[in-house]
């Protein structure tokens, strides 16, 4: 019976955390597993020892700001590891957190897994050699990353995308546009969804260029007042509250916006039936492709982490695009705003070209086939599972 200790610090690391599990106990039912996630972790079986939601930071601003937070949660996880013993630690992504504890773990004699490879490709190139040293296989679930990994000598496994899965699942269980709307308190007018990420940094960048958004659109100052009958829906994320979204709630006289709205909990039904979505980068823009929503995807962060990010580890130097879909196929198929290009004049343009110019649509949604059949066929968190006990054997 194995014992498998499991690390997500974050929502996409608790869907694919919970796929996962999902898959380990459909081959061994018997299996302990003891994990850091979430809510869709949880409900699948297991004993959780923290919610991801207590540590989840982005970009060098917030992480110096929650530095002494970190450090505790790290001398935490890594006592827990050491009393519990598990066969096996599964590092899911997170690779501030799950680096520290991949030469931890190693040093101790436990076997490391890492489930969905850091981005080693796009920054710090130098974690490579951390890979080599304290992870004894290597999952990965990108088509690119495979010659990428191969030209580096690591070794890794690749069984597709679980996202495919992931989705297509709830695609199944989503209701009707009608149903959407009704169980929401929405009215049975368009709407444009929008994803302004899961931490509380990103929404506060995001945010206010969203709420001009919707402004200038329902107000009647863009597209000659075609837009004054749409609806604005944030898609709460997972690991936040109502409290959060309040301050951008409101005009600037204080008066609350009634037709922007927050829908929790139902993230993919929000952007199923919207007629275009704004999207925070990361795997919701991968998610918005596979749902079949046009998109534009938007990323702004502090200064210093986007100066770190430009001149030490030289991010834009090494990739095209910031966007996977986008890096799936080596083209932009959708649009991405970045930093300075992050403005409320240039997100109008976008969103008015994706709903307005029917064949600038269509030719976004056949780029979106093209990024789902790179990702391969369905069944990859089950084959992944079986891959991992497999070597877990040997």
């Amino acid at each position: 019976m194995a014992r498998i200790y499991i690390i997500a610090g974050e929502a996409s690391g608790d869907l694919h955390g919970s796929n996962l599990m999902k898959g380990i106990y459909a081959r061994q039912p018997e299996a302990e597993i003891r994990f850091w996630g979430g809510d869709m972790m949880a409900s699948v079986g297991g004993t959780l020892v923290q919610d991801y939601r207590e540590g989840a930071v982005m970009g060098i601003t917030d992480v110096l700001k929650s530095a002494g937070k970190l450090r505790r949660n790290l001398e935490r996880c890594k006592a827990d590891i050491l009393e519990w013993k598990p066969d096996v630690v599964i590092l899911i992504d997170y690779p501030g957190f799950n680096f520290r504890i991949a030469e931890f773990a190693h040093k101790a004699g436990f076997k490391v897994f890492y489930y969905i490879a850091p981005k080693v490709w796009a920054s710090r190139e130098g974690r490579i050699e951390k890979l080599r040293r304290y992870v004894d296989k290597l999952f990965i679930i990108f088509p690119f990353e495979i010659p990428y990994f191969t030209e580096k000598k690591i070794d890794f496994i690749y069984k597709g995308n679980p996202l495919v899965d992931a989705v297509d699942n709830s695609k199944a269980m989503i209701g009707t546009r009608e149903q959407f709307l009704s169980e929401n308190g929405l009215q049975d007018k368009p709407y444009i969804a929008m994803l302004a990420g899961s931490r509380k940094g990103e929404i506060s960048r995001m945010m206010p260029v969203l709420r001009q958004v919707a402004e200038r659109l329902h107000n009647g100052s863009e597209g000659e007042g075609k837009y004054a009958d749409y609806q604005f829906v944030i898609a709460g994320a997972p690991a936040r509250s109502p409290e959060d979204y309040e301050a951008f709630l409101k005009d600037s006289e204080g008066k609350p916006l009634d037709y922007v709205h927050v829908v929790f909990g139902k993230t993919q039904e929000v952007v199923r039936h919207a007629e275009a979505a704004v999207v925070n980068s990361g795997t919701a823009s991968l998610e918005t492709v596979l749902l079949g929503t046009p998109q534009v995807v938007c990323w702004s962060s502090s200064a210093l982490t986007v100066f770190v990010a430009r001149k030490i580890f030289r991010v834009l130097d090494r990739i095209k695009y910031i966007s996977l879909g986008n890096l799936c196929v080596d083209r932009l198929v959708f649009k991405e705003l970045i930093q300075e290009d992050f403005t409320c004049g240039k997100v109008i343009a976008e969103l008015r070209s994706l709903i307005e110019d029917q064949q600038y649509r269509e030719t976004m949604l056949s780029g979106y086939a093209e990024i789902r059949e790179s990702l391969g066929g369905s069944g990859a968190s089950a084959a992944v599972a079986q891959a991992m006990l497999i070597e877990l054997d040997r």
